[in-house]
């Protein structure tokens, strides 16, 4: 059992995210799409690094908030991946996880 966590670990958008993250990098890709997933796999680990990062500084510093803009950026960019991907239940995580990065912006 562990006896320390790092505040972000309780956060939800955390745990959305790291989800997501490990869905990205399991799922099949077809052939010819090498590119596209090296692309969201990096995209998906930027998104769950700056988050954490972001906490970490301090949510309401400037340094805290421009690594949530980075991961709503990253967000973004793996939103559309599985756009093209048609993954519409990931798309679906992935419009909470910015919504409540929005939040954390505010």
């Amino acid at each position: 059992m562990r006896s320390h966590y790092f505040n972000f670990e309780k956060l939800d958008v955390f745990k959305l995210a790291l989800r997501v993250n490990e869905e990205v990098l399991d799922m099949t890709w077809p052939r010819g799409r090498a590119h596209l997933k090296d692309q969201a796999v990096r995209a998906a680990d930027s998104l769950v690094l700056n988050l954490a990062e972001g906490w970490e500084r301090g949510r309401k510093t400037n340094a805290g908030k421009n690594h949530f803009r980075i991961a709503k950026g990253s967000g973004a960019e793996v939103f559309t991946a599985m756009t093209l991907m048609r993954r519409a239940d990931l798309q679906d995580d992935l419009r909470r996880i910015d919504a409540m990065l929005a939040g954390l912006l505010r």
